[in-house]
């Protein structure tokens, strides 16, 4: 990986580890843009999450509702938004890559339930291999995590709404992290309502 030169021992130091929150869908299953659900309050415990979690920066992705971000955060906006998940998702990626960043966490908006440690869990897995994913009772799910010699790969598989899901379930793909003991990573479609891990987020 690269990375500047540090001061005292001339060794690389690494880029920042950037969580990406996509938050950038209209939600109209939902009734509204998720990412104003609960008054911002999703939105803010998703950043929490990454910020506590391990993310020296976190960016997120908005789109069909533009608001403002808590700090730490800072806002992208992608107005191709309604094109599907994969602008997005390259969308928070060439943001990662523009800030030097190491390892990249990809998270959703609309998983209110996943707190920092599964985050922190996900990403230091990445110690030992490229790409990992949470998983939930043995289905994949978020977040996503994974390092800076990945990106290019990552950019070249998004597709329509799928985004990287057939590259992280190929061969090589994302090693599964269970923690369904810290959360049930489920998504919220509906108000009210409790989905299934969202293995297609990304």
């Amino acid at each position: 990986m690269g990375g500047r030169q540090g001061p005292a021992t001339g060794r690389p130091v690494p880029g920042p580890v950037v969580g990406v929150l996509l938050a950038a869908g209209a939600g109209r299953r939902f009734g509204m843009p998720k990412v104003m659900a609960c008054d911002g309050e999703w939105l803010r415990s998703a950043v929490d999450a990454l910020a506590r979690g391990g993310c020296d920066r976190v960016v997120v992705v908005l789109g069909a509702a533009v608001v403002e971000v808590p700090d730490p955060a800072v806002a992208v906006i992608n107005e191709d938004w309604a094109d599907g998940l994969s602008s997005s998702v390259r969308h928070g990626l060439l943001a990662a890559r523009a800030q030097g960043a190491s390892r990249v966490v990809i998270h959703l908006v609309d998983l209110p339930g996943v707190g920092p440690q599964v985050i922190r869990r996900v990403l230091s897995a990445t110690d030992e291999v490229r790409v990992a994913r949470a998983s939930y009772g043995g289905r994949p799910g978020h977040p996503v995590a994974f390092r800076e010699d990945c990106l290019s790969e990552l950019l070249a598989s998004l597709a329509g709404d799928r985004g990287a899901g057939r590259w992280l379930s190929g061969p090589g793909g994302a090693l599964p992290v269970p923690c369904a003991d810290l959360a049930d990573g489920m998504d919220r479609d509906t108000p009210g309502a409790v989905g299934v891990p969202d293995g297609e987020g990304i």
